[in-house]
């Protein structure tokens, strides 16, 4: 026979008529976690916008910057799943610490390499651990929502909060990595970015009382099985690299469009206007109670997703890229939303960080092979040729969401887990 224990009683166990932020935010101990982790995940949105702009700097090509950012953001894909289930086995502190102190260390090594002008090579070198090194908080914090709400019915107003928490940092991290890479030095971005990393995530590493129990030889199978077994989470990696693809694709081209009208500055207010229609509609998705089920919001939600990044190429003014932008940005929100949303219903609850870093580390691949691309685009083609990739990587990946959507139907989590994490496995919360 098999049971749920819970030690500790949630606040938040009676349904709600109405999932809404004000009860998320009333459970107990999120603030010991939230206000860190905000405070970590900041630089995560400075990353790779400071690399473009420095490398372009000292390089002069936006297809070297975009290469240079493409080999962090691929270090970063490869290697956030690994420390996802790291975290998963050992605690997140023990992940933590050494990872802001190897990401500290290295992006200040890729500053000054750039400064001097070393051979590209060597910026890739350099980029490798710097990328490999960035803190997961993000899915950290995800992770610690699942263990306070407990298949709560707010567990999707979470989903909701973080991707407008992240939204959020996504609106500030451009704008401020912006205005010191071309009011300060060009390097200033990158050194901003080491020093918030590395006094925010031992802030976050700290709150060690929230962080997820590390189970014992009884889950082992869980544990030690990938996330990336179950094909839903397999269909969602592709859906995230779609949005990789966004971000990637944009940041290269307005950073390239801004340049080629002598107006530079403006680079961070167009994303930011691109991030603040995100966080516009994740606070719109956190507070409706949705009827439609999860993997049917995510086709409508990704075809819209699709059908405004397919127009970006076609603006040549600011007011239309930002009007443009702004649209793209609120068709995000959703897609990510559900996404992880859904993983908490297909994925049992030891391997739910590790499933989380698989779509950060998604993304953050799809956004390298989109600023190379696009970069490659900027130099060769005319501009504003970069936006073509967000269009391209949104239609395939809506392709193969259409093709593969049944995957994602949930099962009850009194019966059979989705293959390839285990089956019929209870869950161990604080």
């Amino acid at each position: 026979m098999e049971s749920t224990v819970t030690t500790e009683p949630s606040d938040n166990s009676a349904t709600p008529p109405r999932p809404g932020y004000g009860q998320l935010l009333r459970t107990r101990g999120a603030w010991t976690f939230l206000l860190p982790g905000f405070a970590a995940r900041q630089p995560f949105a400075m990353l790779t916008i400071s690399i473009v702009l420095l490398v372009q700097h000292t390089t002069g090509s936006y297809g070297a910057a975009g290469a240079a950012a493409a080999v962090t953001g691929v270090s970063m894909a490869l290697f956030a799943p690994y420390s996802g289930r790291l975290a998963d086995r050992h605690g997140q502190r023990a992940v933590l610490i050494p990872g802001v102190l190897v990401h500290t260390v290295s992006g200040l090594v890729f500053t000054a390499l750039a400064l001097a002008h070393a051979p590209l090579w060597a910026l890739f070198v350099a980029a490798v651990p710097t990328g490999a090194s960035v803190p997961q908080i993000g899915p950290m914090v995800r992770a610690r929502w699942g263990v306070r709400l407990q298949d709560s019915p707010l567990m999707s107003t979470a989903a909701a909060f973080e991707s407008v928490t992240d939204e959020l940092t996504f609106v500030f991290g451009p704008l401020l990595a912006t205005a010191l890479c071309t009011t300060v030095t060009p390097a200033a971005g990158l050194v901003t970015e080491a020093a918030l990393t590395l006094v925010g995530g031992l802030l976050f590493a700290a709150r060690k009382s929230t962080q997820p129990q590390v189970t014992d030889a009884g889950h082992a199978r869980v544990r030690h099985a990938s996330a990336l077994g179950v094909p839903g989470v397999r269909v969602l990696v592709a859906v995230f690299l779609g949005i990789g693809s966004v971000f990637g694709g944009m940041q290269v081209s307005l950073a390239a469009f801004t340049e080629s009208i002598g107006e530079p500055g403006l680079n961070g207010v167009l994303y930011g206007t691109f991030a603040a229609g995100n966080m516009l509609s994740g606070v719109v998705c956190g507070a409706i109670a949705w009827k439609a089920a999860p993997h049917r919001r995510l086709v409508v939600g990704y075809a819209a997703l699709a059908l405004t990044a397919s127009a970006l190429w076609t603006s040549h003014s600011v007011l239309v890229l930002a009007g443009l932008g702004l649209l793209v940005g609120m068709c995000i929100a959703p897609a990510l939303i559900t996404g992880y949303t859904l993983v908490e219903s297909l994925v049992p609850a030891g391997a739910r960080t590790e499933a989380f870093t698989w779509l950060t580390g998604a993304v953050a691949l799809g956004q390298a092979a989109a600023v190379t691309v696009a970069g490659q685009l900027e130099d060769r083609l005319w501009g504003g040729a970069g936006f073509l990739v967000p269009m391209a990587g949104t239609v395939l990946a809506l392709v193969t969401l259409l093709a593969l959507r049944s995957r994602l139907v949930t099962r009850p989590r009194n019966r059979t887990v989705a293959r390839g994490v285990g089956h019929r496995v209870p869950v161990t919360v604080d």
